[in-house]
């Protein structure tokens, strides 16, 4: 049985919208697309590639996917990211979208969402891995699906734009710290486990 390992950027004040470039989500006129990309380094990359492990499956919301089919499946570099994520089967959760999906090694999950991701995680050997697809894991969340929490937490302040956990969402829970890796950048790279015994909050 595998794990649902969620993996994020975010911010000090919580949010995660468009971390990779400025075209990347500019819904509510966000004016900071790209604020991730000053913090990369060495560290981050080793780390984000060990997430990703060879085996197990992609899980994207519909959103993420096409932003990632637009850029990675194109890449000819060798980039290793390049790689992994064409190799990988990729599954999308999405009402709107319909087979065949354009990217290669891609399935759409079908009927409800808590019993497809379920039965993916039984079904899989290694981890289900989720990159950004923000909508898509706070259904996961509030689901009790998740595994493993792995952010990001970048050293800056927005003060806007789409928070992972948005007020009022209903996702409340407790964690437990697993590991943290600090980045030459000032970035900590921290894992969470859901607390032992964990009920969710009133």
């Amino acid at each position: 049985m595998g794990r649902l390992v969620v993996v994020e950027n975010v911010t000090l004040d919580g949010v995660m919208q468009a971390p990779g470039g400025p075209d990347e989500d500019p819904r509510g006129g966000f004016p900071y697309g790209g604020w991730a990309r000053p913090y990369a380094d060495q560290v981050m990359a080793e780390t984000m590639g060990a997430s990703m492990g060879d085996d197990g499956v992609m899980l994207f919301g519909r959103r993420t996917y096409e932003q990632f089919h637009g850029f990675w499946s194109t890449q000819t570099d060798g980039n290793p990211y390049t790689e992994v994520l064409n190799r990988k089967h990729k599954y999308v959760a999405s009402r709107t979208l319909a087979e065949p999906l354009p990217w290669v090694n891609s399935s759409l999950l079908t009927g409800d969402l808590g019993q497809a991701v379920a039965a993916l995680k039984r079904d899989v050997a290694g981890d289900v891995v989720v990159l950004g697809s923000g909508e898509l894991v706070r259904s996961l969340a509030k689901a009790g699906l998740i595994d493993l929490l792995m952010l990001s937490i970048h050293p800056l302040t927005l003060g806007t734009g789409t928070k992972l956990f948005a007020d009022g969402a209903d996702a409340s829970g407790t964690f437990a710290l697993s590991g943290a890796v600090p980045t030459t950048t000032g970035v900590i790279i921290a894992s969470y486990r859901p607390a032992a015994g964990e009920e969710r909050l009133a």
